[in-house]
C-alpha cells in the first residue's frame, strides 16, 4: 500500500528507507553509521579522497615519485642505507638455485621418473647452471659485465627504489664458439622508465603504462624506448619504442616485469619501498642538515664584541665627536687584530663588551625525534628499527630476535615473490636450452620441455643466511628440532645460505683427512660411534 505525505504526492521506498537509516543511527552521527564516512568535522571535513582505477592512480605520477625516491636515496644516508641493507638480506652476494624437479608430475605424464632421478637431474642442471651464471667471461649478460646473481641484485635494487624489476631474455646465438659462450641465452636488465606508452600517448583501454594487455588484463607486449629519456647524445634512439612481445609463441619467456600489485587491475607500479614515507624522510633529511648546520656554526662562532654604536650607520648621520669615535674604533681593531681561537689576550676599545655565545643546539630534543621517525619508515620498510639505524643498545636478545624473526617473514616474502616473478623465469630459460642440447639426463618416456615447463623448471632458491643473535642458543635449537623431526638438515643449513649436500660432503673428506692423519676423531665425526664399534664384548 503506498504512502502518501502532507501534500498528497506518494512516499518513494528509497526516501523511507533512508529515513529508517536516519532515525536507527541517530543525529549524534549525521546519520552516517561509521565515523570513518563522516564529512561534517574538524578531522574529516576536507578530507575527499577520490576512487580512482589502479592505473589512472598511478601511471600520471609514476615518474614524478620515482624521481624523487632516487633522489633521496642517492644523498641520504637513512634512506640509502636501508636499500642496501634489504638488498643484502634478500640477494646478498649471491643466490643460489636448488633444482627440485616435480618427478610426481612427471610420473603422472607417463614417464620413469622417481625420486633418485630428480636427484640427479638437479645435480646436473645446478652445475650446468653455474658454468653459465658464473663465467669469468659474463656472457650470460647482455652487456658482458655481470654475473647472474649480480644481475639478480641490480633487479632487486630497480624493485626496492622503482617498484619495478624489468629485463629482456636474450637469444644471442652469434657469440657462442669454442672458447666463447656456451650458451645464447643472455640476460639484459633494462631501466624501467624505458617502458611507456609511444609517443607518450596517454593510457587506452589495451596499453596502460607502456604495457600492452589483453580482454583479460593480461600482459601481452612491451613498449620499451630504445634510448633513455635522459640520454641526450641518443635523443633520436628515445624516441623510437619498440614492442616486444611478452614470450614467444613457444611459451619461452622474452620480457620479464616482476612488481608487487596492491591492487587487481594494476599493470605498473607506482614506486618503491619508500613510497609511502617519502614526505617524512625528505622532512627528516631536511631536519638533519639544520642541526647539522646549527652546530657547525655554533662550533665557528664562538663569541662577539658589543659596541655601543654601529659604525656604517652611525657615520652616515653623524659628524664631529662621534663620527672621530668611529674612526678611532676602527683603526684600533685594524692595529691589532686581537684573537678568540689563537689564544691571544683580547684588547677591546673603551666602551666594546665581549659576548660569549651559548651553544644551545643541537635540541636536546633531536635524538628522541629522530628516533621516532626512524621507527615509522622502518615499519613501512618491513625491517627493525635498529636494523635501520644500527643502534643496538636498547635490546636484549629476546627482543632482538622477536623483532629479527619478524622482519625475517617480510624479507622472506620479498625474497620469494622475486624468485618467482623474476629468478625462476631466466632458471627456466636456460634450462631449456640445455635439455634442447641434450645435456640433463632425462628418464625413459620423458615429455618435451614444453610439454612439462613447470615441472622441469620446478626450483627454489637459496640467499644469505638469516643470522643468529646468540649462536650457541639458536644452535641447540636447532640440533633440538631435528632430533624431534620438526626440521630437517636441508632447511637448517638453507636458513643459514649453505647447501646440505655441500655441507655432508665437506664433513665427509674432513673425517677421512682425520683418519689418514691418525688423528683422534671430534664428536661430530662419530667418535662416541667409532668408541662404541670398536669396544670389547
Amino acid at each position: 500500500m503506498p504512502i502518501f505525505d502532507a501534500a498528497g504526492d506518494v512516499v518513494q521506498p528509497a526516501t523511507i528507507r533512508a529515513a529508517k537509516l536516519q532515525a536507527m543511527t541517530g543525529a549524534r552521527n549525521g546519520g552516517v553509521p561509521y565515523d570513518a564516512g563522516k564529512y561534517a568535522t574538524t578531522e574529516m571535513d576536507d578530507w575527499h579522497p577520490g576512487l580512482w582505477s589502479p592505473d589512472v592512480e598511478i601511471n600520471p605520477w609514476r615518474d614524478r615519485i620515482v624521481g624523487r625516491i632516487r633522489d633521496l636515496v642517492r644523498n641520504d644516508g637513512w634512506a640509502s642505507g636501508g636499500v642496501t641493507r634489504l638488498l643484502d638480506s634478500a640477494i646478498g652476494g649471491d643466490f643460489k638455485v636448488v633444482s627440485q624437479p616435480d618427478w610426481r608430475a612427471l610420473a603422472q605424464m607417463g614417464c620413469a621418473a622417481d625420486s633418485v632421478w630428480a636427484e640427479e637431474f638437479g645435480r646436473a642442471a645446478e652445475a650446468l647452471w653455474r658454468t653459465w651464471a658464473y663465467d669469468p667471461s659474463r656472457f650470460c649478460d647482455g652487456a658482458r659485465r655481470l654475473t647472474i646473481p649480480q644481475l639478480f641484485r641490480l633487479a632487486f635494487r630497480h624493485k626496492l627504489v622503482d617498484g619495478e624489476a624489468f629485463a629482456v631474455l636474450l637469444w644471442i646465438p652469434e657469440r657462442m664458439g669454442f672458447g666463447r659462450a656456451s650458451y645464447a641465452t643472455a640476460l639484459q636488465i633494462i631501466d624501467p622508465d624505458r617502458l611507456s606508452n609511444p609517443d607518450m600517448m596517454f593510457d587506452t583501454e589495451n596499453l596502460r603504462g607502456g604495457v600492452e594487455i589483453d580482454h583479460y588484463g593480461a600482459a601481452l607486449a612491451y613498449h620499451v624506448r630504445r634510448a633513455h629519456e635522459g640520454d641526450w647524445y641518443d635523443a633520436a634512439k628515445s624516441l623510437v619504442w619498440d614492442r616486444l612481445p611478452r614470450e614467444s609463441e613457444f611459451g619461452r619467456p622474452i620480457v620479464l616485469h616482476d612488481y608487487d600489485a596492491d591492487r587487481a587491475g594494476q599493470h605498473r607500479a607506482a614506486g618503491g619501498i619508500l613510497t609511502p614515507v617519502l614526505a617524512r624522510m625528505k622532512m627528516l633529511a631536511k631536519y638533519d642538515d639544520t642541526e647539522l648546520q646549527a652546530a657547525v656554526i655554533n662550533a665557528m662562532f664562538a663569541a662577539f664584541v658589543e659596541s655601543p654604536m654601529d659604525p656604517a650607520l652611525v657615520a652616515d648621520g653623524l659628524v664631529g665627536d662621534v663620527g672621530s669615535y668611529q674612526e678611532q674604533r676602527a683603526g684600533f681593531h685594524n692595529d691589532r687584530k686581537y684573537q678568540l681561537n689563537g689564544s691571544r689576550i683580547a684588547t677591546l676599545f673603551p666602551g666594546e663588551k665581549l659576548q660569549m655565545v651559548n651553544a644551545a643546539r643541537p635540541a636536546a630534543n633531536f635524538p628522541a625525534f629522530e628516533s621516532a621517525m626512524l621507527r615509522n619508515v622502518a615499519s613501512s620498510l618491513g625491517m627493525t628499527y635498529e636494523q635501520l639505524s644500527q643502534d643496538w643498545s636498547q635490546v636484549n636478545y629476546s627482543s632482538a630476535r622477536a623483532a629479527l624473526l619478524e622482519s625475517w617473514k617480510t624479507m622472506a616474502r620479498r625474497r620469494q615473490d622475486f624468485a618467482a616473478g623474476f629468478a625462476s623465469p631466466v632458471f627456466g630459460a636456460f634450462l631449456e636450452e640445455a635439455m634442447d642440447w641434450g645435456e640433463l639426463p632425462l628418464p625413459a618416456n620423458a615429455p618435451d620441455f614444453l610439454e612439462a615447463r613447470a615441472a622441469y623448471s620446478r626450483c627454489r632458491w637459496m640467499g644469505p643466511p638469516r643470522g643468529w643473535v646468540d649462536p650457541v642458543k639458536e644452535a641447540q635449537a636447532a640440533v633440538l628440532r631435528m632430533d624431534a623431526g620438526l626440521t630437517t638438515l636441508e632447511q637448517e643449513c638453507a636458513e643459514q645460505g649453505l647447501d646440505w649436500e655441500e655441507v655432508l660432503a665437506q664433513r665427509a673428506r674432513e673425517v677421512d683427512m682425520f683418519k689418514t692423519l691418525q688423528l683422534a676423531l671430534p664428536d661430530w665425526g662419530g667418535a662416541e660411534i667409532a668408541a662404541k664399534t670398536e669396544r670389547p664384548q
